[in-house]
């Protein structure tokens, strides 16, 4: 259990290769596993309401194998065979835990964000060829049911759709008062509807009711981040996922661990990072309401929920440390050894100040979708250095490579290039359901283009230095910069759009764009912001800034160039906050850096105050620097 250099992660690969471990062959074996070697263990809890005193439900691992194998029964008598899809549409609940293994037992599962729009889901439904969806009943407060049903619509190839009512978590007046105000659906679809907690009662909870799969198999699809048209699918097969939890068991967690994940089970980090080592280590986890760290008082309640559940192990986010940062901690939380964050940089202020406030290390960490997830970590025992995504899991093979006339070229130390990796989760030739996007995906025909730029420094470990793809990153939320780029284009007076993430202290990045005008045009950003919110279709990709340049930056082929935008954006940003904080210090230029990227450059303008400065720009994941002095300072 756990590691602290890179001899560490050798010395495991060196025991065998990982084609000789003794693991699971299926989800069904896997989670077999668990109900033989934890069955009494505590589980899963999910509790609906952030409050510290609210109800809660735990399923012990006999439980979770029960009724998962039941869910399993269910979708096989409705028709799924192994080639089969089941999809979801839910925010957290036990249900949607059952849903999802049940789904992977008896052919595929297809988590969906049920913060996507209706024609989204319906994308997703039709290139998954989901036979059935799993959702909520009509509930207050939610428009999850309506989506669906619209979405189901759209997509004939649904011939089941089953609801979860969440009714059941309710006690008191709650409970009474539901049923009188619940929204009334009625479908246009012609699926067949059933009633979750019904229909799963009739199937067996001993076993599954047909062979299980002779091996290794496609078992899920999970949909990229991205805006703009149908997301990217990929693929996960049995062996990916369970590499991964093994992953979670060797490397982080113990059967004594209570880990709290207020994060959403339809994405990759709360299933495969969390849910799959929970089963392989036999630890606990709780997922506390609906929607996870954005249920209603979840931050105000979090040390009370840490204390209250024992918590040793926080699943988190920087967007969700820089919230409970704005909060005391007013609760024991001495039970917590540990915080584990991904999905995007951490700023060094922030991991400085949680570290400050809780006593707790944040160990940061490195994964994609398309490699099922995990990629790195930085080490539980040894050497966190800041602004690293650590070092390669075992049986992860990352290369730093850098294309030129004679094919991809392997880079030197703390040379960046892009980020490629191999392990048993990366899905050769066949990380996508659609063919023609697996075009150029991988170097050599096995590793994985991540599409992140990089280096490996001296010691092994791992740098993200910026992206060769187009995201906006918003607190590790995929936003495709073409939406706002085409709803902007649309404006009859506007030539050009480019949109960018500017840097955020809270979110890590924001949407904004750069717009050009087409001569005589007057429209104003106001008048632009407010014509791009009719069409973009995601609040989240709503952009925060808009400015109009006389001409906006571009390359020799005409195409905007966003590196310049990107500087822009960083001066701007910086210059606001040191100037809010009352630092004369401004950034003169932003440079690009060999092994850094982006960097800006400090002059101080008579501002001594380096501690201020590095608090104020510690809160940004892009770094920073003082330039040379001037002859006039």
């Amino acid at each position: 259990m756990g590691f602290a250099t890179i001899a560490d992660i050798k010395a495991i690969e060196s025991e065998m290769p990982w084609e000789q471990r003794d693991v699971p062959a299926t989800m069904h074996g896997l989670l077999a596993r668990a109900r033989d070697n934890y069955g009494s263990g505590n589980a899963i809890s999910y509790q609906m309401f952030s409050d510290p005193g609210a109800k809660a439900e735990t399923l012990t691992w006999d439980e979770t194998y029960a009724r998962c194998v039941q869910a399993a029964n269910l979708f096989r008598s409705l028709g799924i065979g192994e080639n089969d899809t089941v999809a979801y549409v839910l925010p957290n609940c036990t249900e949607t835990v059952v849903t999802l293994l049940g789904a992977m037992m008896a052919g595929k599962a297809a988590p969906i964000n049920p913060l996507l729009d209706a024609e989204h889901i319906a994308g997703i439904l039709r290139e998954t060829d989901a036979k059935v969806l799993v959702t909520l009943k009509a509930f207050p407060k939610t428009d999850v049911a309506q989506k669906a049903a619209r979405a189901v619509e759209l997509a004939p190839n649904v011939k089941h759709v089953i609801e979860i009512d969440l009714l059941r978590y309710l006690t008191g007046a709650k409970k009474l008062i539901v049923p009188l105000i619940r929204p009334r659906l009625k479908p246009g679809h012609k699926a067949q509807v059933h009633d979750f907690a019904r229909a799963v009662k009739r199937h067996s909870r001993t076993g599954l009711d047909f062979p299980d799969s002779a091996g290794d198999r496609v078992a899920a699809y999970f949909h990229t981040g991205g805006t703009t048209g149908l997301p990217k699918i990929a693929q996960h097969k049995y062996s990916g996922m369970i590499y991964n939890g093994w992953l979670g068991n060797t490397m982080l967690f113990r059967p004594e661990d209570n880990v709290i994940c207020p994060l959403p089970l339809f994405h990759v980090f709360a299933v495969h990072v969390i849910l799959m080592a929970m089963i392989w280590s036999g630890s606990h986890v709780v997922f506390p309401t609906p929607q996870g760290y954005r249920g209603d008082g979840v931050f105000d309640n979090f040390w009370k929920l840490i204390e209250r559940w024992k918590i040793s192990f926080i699943i988190t986010v920087p967007t969700a440390l820089s919230a409970l940062m704005q909060r005391p901690v007013d609760a024991d939380v001495s039970s917590v050894q540990t915080a584990f964050s991904g999905s995007s940089p951490l700023p060094a202020e922030l991991f400085n100040r949680f570290e400050k406030a809780t006593g707790v290390e944040v160990v940061e960490g490195y994964g994609l979708t398309e490699a099922t997830c995990l990629v790195a970590i930085n080490p539980t025992d040894g050497t966190k250095k800041i602004g690293s995504v650590g070092l390669p899991f075992p049986y992860t093979d990352v290369k730093i490579l850098r294309q030129t006339e004679n094919g991809p070229v392997e880079c030197a130390t703390d040379e960046v290039g892009e980020i490629c990796v191999d392990n048993p989760g990366v899905y050769a030739g066949s990380t996508y359901t659609e063919t023609d996007k697996n075009h150029d995906l991988f170097h050599h025909d096995v590793y994985l283009r991540t599409g992140d730029l990089g280096r490996i420094d001296s010691d092994g470990y791992l740098w993200i230095t910026g992206r060769a793809k187009d995201l906006i990153i918003r607190g590790g939320h995929n936003i495709d910069p073409a939406e706002i780029e085409e709803a902007l284009a649309a404006h009859s007076d506007v030539a050009f759009a480019g949109a960018i993430g500017q840097p955020d202290a809270h979110a890590g990045e924001l949407p904004c764009a750069y717009v050009e005008l087409c001569a005589g045009a007057t429209v104003t950003e106001a008048e632009l912001l407010e014509f791009a919110r009719a069409r973009i279709h995601e609040r989240a990709a709503m952009p925060k800034y808009i400015e109009i340049l006389d001409e906006l930056p571009k390359t020799a082929v005409g195409k905007v160039f966003k590196p310049d935008l990107r500087k822009r954006a960083i001066s701007r940003v910086y210059n606001a906050a040191l100037t809010d904080a009352g630092l004369s210090a401004q950034v003169t230029e932003v440079i690009d850096d060999r092994t850094r990227g982006l960097v800006a450059c400090l002059s101080r303008n008579g501002c001594e105050d380096d501690a201020r400065v590095r608090e104020v720009l510690g809160a940004f994941t892009r770094p920073w620097k003082w330039a040379e002095p001037t002859a006039a300072e």
